[in-house]
């Protein structure tokens, strides 16, 4: 991987404790921009692009030109700002083929019989196994299925970004309960991260700072199998897989899912608007039947 490393930038959201990056390749100036994030405000629910435009702010300080928009899944906790960035740096956006999945099971929650759940809403969709360019970097898409049916991991030079899938070391894993999550997926997925080579840099998407410490998005594939807590090495297939069930009953529901989800199977792109002018969102009431996760894993029908 000499001379293959790209530099990564990565823009903390607190709000969301999510991470977005920029993806340089420094020998062209050549970048990607992953998982960005659309700020939204929850007491108002209004949009605005604060967070986004600290990444505009910084792509333009560093003479960098975009060459992709690039999401891992459609994301239950934020919105995505693919298409503001689209809008201002004229860049494809792109995510994983089975995305398609996400959108047939979202469709039927949210009731949206015309939506038309083809993935036609990115520019490019990616297979498992594909190889694009940054710049002179070459990068590959890894399918890692299990926080959602769609996610993916793109590997750019010595670095993958595996957003939900696995956390730094002190914070483990993420939760599989999500319609079409599927915990012992999300193994396996892991593990086929973590045969990467050893030194590769793995950047999360999410860090909760445990015991209040600093945010913290980066560690390598030897760090991961020999640190991490819920799956180094020696952690089997079934071990995990109850350990990752039993947690996963004690999450809260995501306050924000069932608004990001609407807005995250359209690309980030907010409902049509009306005659009014004015987009709404659509919320099923009384679809999951409970709080908590057990309404995940269980919803009605």
């Amino acid at each position: 991987m000499a001379g293959h490393r790209p530099a990564v930038t990565g823009f903390y959201h607190e709000e969301t404790n999510s991470i977005a990056y920029v993806v340089a390749d420094p020998a062209t100036r050549r970048c990607a921009l992953i998982d960005p994030v659309l700020d939204f405000d929850r007491a108002c629910r209004g949009t605005h692009t604060q967070f986004a435009d600290r990444m505009v702010a910084f792509v333009r300080e560093q003479g960098l030109t975009v060459e992709w928009i690039l999401d891992t899944h459609p994301h239950a906790d934020h919105f995505s700002a693919a298409p503001y960035f689209k809008e201002v740096f004229g860049a494809p956006t792109a995510i994983g083929e089975h995305v398609v999945t996400v959108q047939k099971i979202w469709k039927e929650i949210y009731h949206l019989p015309d939506f038309p759940a083809d993935g036609s809403q990115w520019d490019r969709l990616f297979k498992d196994g594909e190889r694009f360019r940054v710049g002179e970097l070459e990068a590959e898409v890894i399918f890692s299925p299990g926080h959602t049916a769609a996610s993916i991991t793109y590997v750019i030079g010595d670095a993958a970004f595996i957003h939900d899938t696995l956390f730094v070391p002190d914070s483990g894993t993420a939760r599989a309960d999500f319609p079409g999550g599927d915990a012992r997926a999300l193994y396996r997925s892991i593990r086929r991260i973590l045969s990467l080579p050893p030194e590769t840099r793995l950047f999360t998407g999410h860090d909760y700072q445990p015991g209040g410490r600093a945010p913290q998005w980066e560690a390598t594939v030897a760090e991961q199998r020999q640190h991490n807590t819920h799956v180094h090495d020696g952690v089997t297939e079934d071990e995990f897989v109850r350990m990752r069930q039993e947690r996963d009953r004690t999450l809260a529901f995501p306050g924000l899912l069932l608004d990001a989800l609407q807005i995250n199977i359209r690309g980030g792109r907010l409902p049509e608007p009306e005659a009014n002018g004015v987009s709404y969102l659509k919320i099923p009431l009384n679809y999951f039947q409970e709080t908590g996760c057990a309404a995940i894993r269980n919803p009605k029908g």
